[in-house]
């Protein structure tokens, strides 16, 4: 197919395709579906080979949250049934990033609901980025807590922060139809200033929101500008309680066809699968690791993930190996330029990437969650799966272990 073979070229270039051509893959049918796939491929193994990134998600807080966002089960008015607490203190934060280090993740994600941090939220997670960097040598770690103020980004960076996730999560054009209370504009300006405060910029978006293949274009394009580091791309997980609870929108074939357009725009960054795939991708799962480079081990924030055990026999059957805690995850052109302090770093082709969450602080883009459904009778296929949502009820904020 010329179109593939068009963008392998330009993704080993590190050169944008054109909307035309971004627009061709999510129109590709299923039978053409594998070598879409391989074709994304072949760009992700020329940059980051074989290896699997794993992160691992702390709720610092969770639920209450001011902000309306219609995807997320934490948002104002939604009653989804997660668990609802304040904030973890310092040690109690880092026992359960603990727990995903030891199954092998190297990145901690700090997440907190709200529309925004104020500065004592901003000293208190500094507290925690230290109590888990004095334990772990070597750990990354990434703060994921709403919309920045002035000068919040370089504190974090001073207390030891590496990185920053804020989704845009979709297109411009059609942002206020999912949230009122904040606007694009705040999310782009967010992103921008921790990337100019030198952490390592993320953010992605969220799939199956009713949006169009043209608002995928354009939010991956957007982000593309942005140039962040790591894209995190979620898919919706409509639970119920919220007002996007009957948006079924997803096949696996049309999240993998997603993936490997994100990757083919954004081919030399960190590219993750984030909240949703086990509920969407389900058996296919294995194939997305052939497009993205970086996964979350175990739960999400306030959904349950599949076995961490799970995952990592996944990575393995599918012949991948976890990246080590000493292996640098970016091309050696952004590592330098993020190493440099320019957050994600440029070059001539802005490239894009992102982090795991997407809410305001912790919300359901970073795989928040759902509320738990029971089946009755194996769905069909295209059917609506809630057999396969359930709300977390153990790691951070409860007295059970997590699943890491």
């Amino acid at each position: 197919m010329d179109l593939l073979n068009t963008l392998v070229d330009k993704g080993l270039r590190r050169e944008l395709p054109t909307r035309e051509e971004a627009l061709a893959v999510l129109a590709t049918s299923d039978d053409d579906l594998l070598d879409v796939v391989a074709a994304a491929g072949k760009v992700r193994r020329h940059w980051f080979g074989r290896r699997v990134k794993l992160n691992y998600l702390v709720n610092l807080k969770s639920g209450l949250c001011p902000e309306d966002c219609s995807y997320c089960s934490q948002a104002l008015g939604a009653k989804a049934g997660i668990l609802k607490y304040t904030w973890l203190k310092p040690d109690e934060a880092s026992q359960a990033a603990a727990a995903g280090l030891a199954g092998g993740a190297k990145r901690v994600c700090l997440v907190a609901s709200g529309r925004g941090p104020t500065d004592r939220d901003v000293d208190r997670v500094a507290g925690t980025i230290k109590a888990i960097k004095d334990q772990n040598e070597g750990v990354e770690v990434c703060a994921c807590l709403g919309l920045l103020s002035d000068g919040q980004a370089e504190r974090l960076r001073e207390a030891g922060a590496d990185a920053y996730n804020h989704n845009l999560n979709t297109s411009e054009a059609t942002y206020g139809d999912i949230t009122t209370t904040h606007t694009y504009a705040d999310r782009v300006d967010t992103v921008q200033k921790a990337h100019a405060a030198g952490l390592s910029a993320c953010s992605g978006l969220i799939a199956g929101m009713g949006e169009s293949d043209e608002d995928l274009i354009d939010v991956v394009f957007s982000l593309r500008e942005l140039d962040p580091d790591s894209v995190p791309v979620n898919f919706l997980i409509p639970f119920e309680g919220t007002p996007l609870a009957k948006e079924w929108n997803l096949t696996p074939q049309r999240c993998l066809r997603i993936l490997a357009m994100v990757r083919f725009v954004c081919p030399d960054v960190e590219v993750r699968i984030a909240g949703g795939r086990e509920v969407h991708l389900r058996t296919m799962q294995p194939l997305a690791l052939h497009l993205a480079n970086s996964i979350f081990l175990g739960d999400y924030l306030t959904s349950e993930g599949q076995a961490g055990k799970a995952d990592l026999e996944m990575i393995a059957d599918a012949g991948f190996e976890v990246e080590g805690a000493g292996e640098v995850t970016l091309p050696q052109h952004r590592a330098h330029a993020a190493a440099a302090g320019g957050g994600c770093g440029s070059h001539e082709s802005a490239g894009c990437g992102s982090h795991e969450g997407a809410g305001c602080g912790s919300h359901e883009s970073a795989g928040c969650g759902s509320v738990c459904g029971t089946a009755t009778a194996e769905p069909a296929v295209n059917e609506p799966r809630t057999d396969l949502v359930a709300v977390r009820r153990r790691g951070a904020g409860t007295d059970l272990a997590p699943n890491a």
